[in-house]
C-alpha cells in the first residue's frame, strides 16, 4: 500500500524527501558537501545564529539541562518559560502570554477554546494548514472566504443568523505568498457583525510593525484584536510558540487548551533564546531595516529579470511556475548554481500553483543576493520560465 502511495506521488512529480543540511541555517549552509546561498529559511533576522542568543540558549540548558520533564501543569513551571512569557507580553503590550511548543500546537489547541459546535468559523482561503485543523477540530461550523476579499467575507457575515457566535480566523503574512491580510478591514467588518477574529502572526511577528510587533502592529488594529498567535521559530530563532493576551484569557488557556495541558512544555534553552532574541529585537533595529533593504534589492531584482511576482508585502517572494514538474527542474538548475530554494508543490500549494517560495533574510549580504539573482537568471532563461 505505502509503495503504491509513493509510487503515484513520484509520478505526480509530488513526491517529497528530506536532505541533510550539515551546517547551521545561516545566509549560506553546506549541502552535498558544498557551500550555497540559502533562499528558503524563515530565519529572517539572523537570530538563530546570533551569539547572544546561541550562548543564552547555552547557559540555560546548563542550568535547566535538555527537557522540561512534563506539561508545566504536572512537573512546574522552569525560569525560562517564566522570564520569555513576561518578556513576550512586555513585548505586546498585553497583560500576559502562554507559550507552546509549537505553532501548529497552538493553532489546533486554542481555536477549540474560542469556539465549538453551534458556533461559525469564516477563515481565509490561504489560511495555513494548522489554523484550518484547528478550525475542524472545533466542530464549529467552518466556512471559507476568498483569499483577501472583504466583500465575500462580509456576505458570509451578513446571510448567518446574528445568534451565531463567529470567529474569522486568517494569517497575518500568508506564507506562501508573503502578502499581508487587511486587518484593519477585518477588525471592522467584525466589530460590524459582532464576530471575534484570531489572527497567526508566525510570520510577521519580528519583522512587521514600527517596532517588529508584528501585523496587528502594522496594521494598527492591536486594541481592535483579542485573539492572536506568533510563532518563536521564525524571526525569533528558536521553537515554539506563544497566544499573547489578557490575565483571564491566559488562565481560560492554562485550564481548557489540550495542546497546552496535555504536552511536554518546550526545553528551557530555546525558551532562554526567544527571551534573547526579542531583546536583540529591541536593541538592534537596524536588524530588521536591513532586512527590508534585502527584500528590496532581491524583488527589484527579479522584476528586473522577468519575473512575475504574487503581491507580495514581505521577506517572502515566490516565483509561480504553475506544474510541480516545472518547480522541481527549477529547484535544481538554481541548486547547480549554487542557490538552495525547493519547490512547493500541492497539497501546500493549490493545483497549478507550484512555485519557488524564495526568502532572504538580514544576513544575507548584497553579493550573495546578486550570486543568487545571476543564478535565477541562467537558470530562468535555460528553462523558459523568463
Amino acid at each position: 500500500m505505502f509503495e503504491q502511495y509513493l509510487h503515484k506521488l513520484d509520478e505526480q512529480h509530488l513526491l517529497r524527501g528530506l536532505r541533510t543540511i550539515a551546517s547551521a541555517t545561516g545566509p549560506t549552509v553546506t549541502l552535498d558537501n558544498r557551500l550555497v546561498i540559502l533562499l528558503s529559511s524563515n530565519n529572517y533576522l539572523g537570530l538563530a545564529t546570533h551569539p547572544d542568543v546561541v550562548e543564552a540558549a547555552v547557559a540555560s540548558t546548563r542550568l535547566f539541562g535538555t527537557g522540561s520533564g512534563s506539561s508545566r501543569l504536572v512537573c512546574g513551571s522552569l525560569p525560562p518559560h517564566e522570564e520569555l512569557e513576561t518578556v513576550l507580553a512586555q513585548f505586546k503590550g498585553t497583560e500576559a502570554s502562554l507559550t507552546f511548543a509549537a505553532g501548529y500546537l497552538a493553532n489546533i489547541g486554542v481555536i477549540p477554546t474560542l469556539l465549538g459546535k453551534g458556533g461559525l468559523i469564516l477563515a481565509d482561503r490561504l489560511c495555513h494548514a494548522s489554523l484550518i485543523d484547528g478550525c475542524r477540530l472545533s466542530g464549529a461550523t467552518l466556512r471559507v472566504y476568498h483569499h483577501r476579499d472583504m466583500n465575500h467575507l462580509e456576505r458570509l457575515l451578513a446571510r448567518r443568523s446574528s445568534a451565531t457566535p463567529t470567529l474569522i480566523v486568517t494569517d497575518g503574512i500568508f506564507s506562501m505568498d508573503g502578502d499581508i491580510a487587511p486587518l484593519a478591514d477585518i477588525a471592522t467588518l467584525a466589530e460590524r457583525y459582532e464576530a471575534a477574529v484570531f489572527v497567526d502572526d508566525a510570520h510577521g511577528t519580528g519583522i512587521l510593525g514600527r517596532t517588529g510587533r508584528g501585523s496587528l502592529e502594522h496594521c494598527a488594529v492591536e486594541s481592535r484584536i483579542p485573539y492572536h498567535m506568533g510563532t518563536l521559530s521564525k524571526a525569533l530563532g528558536s521553537v515554539g510558540a506563544y497566544v499573547a493576551g489578557s490575565r483571564a484569557f491566559i488562565a481560560y488557556l492554562v485550564n481548557t487548551c489540550r495542546a497546552f495541558i496535555y504536552t511536554t512544555a518546550p526545553p528551557p534553552g530555546s525558551a532562554a533564546a526567544a527571551t534573547a532574541a526579542l531583546r536583540v529585537i529591541r536593541q538592534d533595529p537596524e536588524r530588521r531595516a536591513r532586512l527590508w533593504r534585502n527584500r528590496d534589492r532581491l524583488a527589484q531584482g527579479l522584476m528586473q529579470l522577468g519575473y512575475q511576482l504574487t503581491a507580495s508585502e514581505s521577506p517572502i517572494l515566490p516565483i509561480h511556475v504553475g506544474h510541480p514538474d516545472r518547480a522541481l527542474n527549477l529547484a535544481q538548475a538554481l541548486l547547480s548554481h549554487g542557490v538552495y530554494a525547493p519547490a512547493i508543490r500541492p497539497p501546500t500549494v493549490p493545483p497549478a500553483t507550484s512555485r519557488i517560495r524564495l526568502t532572504i533574510t538580514a544576513d544575507h549580504t548584497a553579493d550573495h543576493i546578486d550570486v543568487a539573482l545571476t543564478a535565477l537568471k541562467r537558470a530562468g532563461q535555460t528553462l523558459r520560465v523568463i
